[in-house]
């Protein structure tokens, strides 16, 4: 194994090549701990070892079980292995063998929660598409698994957008929908279309992407509205009390109008490679939430960084700094600039990896800090510890990968580079 805190560091200037493959070592490094012998992925303390005690979550099992098959992919000696324990994982005590489809929690005594959720389905989808095309055993079967539960109980064809929320029978409901989930469906969507050849999913892709950032984002100034009833009715002060809350919060997030903006380059790479051509719209969209998310996020109060949150007329709301809210803002630049050529977007990256390497990667303890202060200073108001590698890890994949196909499919073809 490589030296977990040392090994960025020696590769030479932030955002460069070089420096880039040996963080994602670093950081693949620091996640190998989180493997539970029983199968899945633990919640990693700032240490990188598993919090004593606390649930395994299945979007961390999926985060990882994808990281690792990715680092397979990049010849990374015994990374196979470890997706390999994310799969059993999801074969295993993840499974609900009744019902179908996935428990959110599990500990050794078997599920915590029974509630089956659209963001953590979407996960096992990419979690399955990236094991796919590593070519790891049984992973072909999971994918059809999870992309006909998917498809068959969480999208809304009417609305062209995922539901989120089943009991564990798939006999009630929740009113509640959201648009967090509905992205992860996206990039989810995406990876299987291009690991499967299927372009109807694609289409579902397109679907979800077309009523988010053509329609909801500039009806409502390009803070994308995140929380919405049953009926697709925006809640503007759903969780006003909980502002902070790690997976809804109130009011805008900033991170998300970046990860649409690069999830919409990636469908328009996509739609171009099958048909020739992709809607106008769609790179003109992508600039503008990219630039809503530098003026309202980056330095809003008056520090480097970018706030989490601001309300809805784009005043800060919640101040602390996540670092996967950097992670993407690297990669949408990185996006931009490979969809554009614009010099301005190359400058914006290499900046954030500057930011990032100053404030967030630690090299005393490994990977990154997932959580400061308005100053800058290490915090956990909203997340303790650092559960996984995923944001990090895309992000030194990214500016590496040509924007189509997805980064399983071109590691595979070997168009890391490209």
């Amino acid at each position: 194994m490589t030296d977990r805190a040392g090994a960025a560091g020696a590769a030479g200037a932030p955002g460069t090549d070089a420096w880039l493959a040996a963080e994602l070592d670093r950081l693949l490094d620091f996640a190998e701990a989180a493997a539970d012998p029983d199968g899945g992925f633990a919640y990693l303390d700032d240490d990188g070892r598993p919090v004593p005690g606390r649930p395994l979550e299945l979007w961390i099992t999926c985060r990882m079980t994808h990281v690792f098959a990715l680092g397979h992919l990049l010849g990374r000696p015994g990374a196979g292995a470890l997706a390999d324990v994310g799969l059993a994982g999801l074969r295993g005590r993840f499974h609900d063998a009744e019902h179908g489809g996935w428990w959110a929690q599990v500990d050794a005594d078997g599920p915590v929660t029974t509630a089956k959720t659209a963001y953590e389905h979407a996960f096992v989808v990419l979690a399955a598409s990236s094991a796919t095309a590593a070519g790891r055993p049984g992973a072909g079967e999971l994918l059809a698994d999870a992309v006909a539960v998917l498809l068959d109980h969480f999208w809304d064809d009417g609305a062209g957008m995922l539901v989120e929320e089943w009991d564990a029978a798939w006999t009630t409901l929740d009113g509640y929908r959201g648009v967090n989930a509905n992205m992860h469906g996206v990039e989810a969507l995406l990876a299987a279309a291009d690991v499967l050849d299927d372009p109807a999913l694609r289409e579902r892709a397109r679907r979800v992407t077309t009523r988010v950032v053509r329609d909801l984002a500039p009806a409502h100034d390009w803070r994308i509205p995140e929380h919405f009833d049953d009926s697709w009715t925006p809640l503007p002060d759903y969780h006003h009390d909980q502002p902070a809350h790690p997976f809804r919060p109130y009011g805008a997030t900033v991170g998300h109008w970046l990860e649409w903006s690069r999830l919409t380059l990636h469908l328009r790479a996509a739609l171009t490679d099958a048909t020739g051509e992709a809607p106008g719209w769609m790179l003109e969209h992508a600039v503008t939430l990219f630039d809503a998310a530098v003026r309202e996020g980056w330095h809003a109060d008056r520090a480097d960084g970018f706030v989490y949150t601001v309300d809805w007329d784009g005043r800060p709301v919640v101040r602390e700094r996540m670092h996967w809210v950097v992670t993407e803002a690297i990669a949408a630049a990185a996006a931009l600039h490979r969809a554009t050529g614009e010099a301005s977007y190359a400058a914006h990256e290499t900046a954030w990896w500057e930011y990032a390497a100053a404030h967030l990667v630690d090299t005393e303890r490994g990977s990154w800090r997932h959580e400061l202060d308005a100053d800058n200073r290490p915090s956990a108001a909203t997340w303790a510890g650092k559960p996984d590698v995923y944001h990090a890890v895309g992000a030194t994949l990214v500016p590496r990968l040509p924007l189509s196909p997805t980064a399983s499919v071109a590691l595979r073809d070997g168009l890391a580079g490209g």
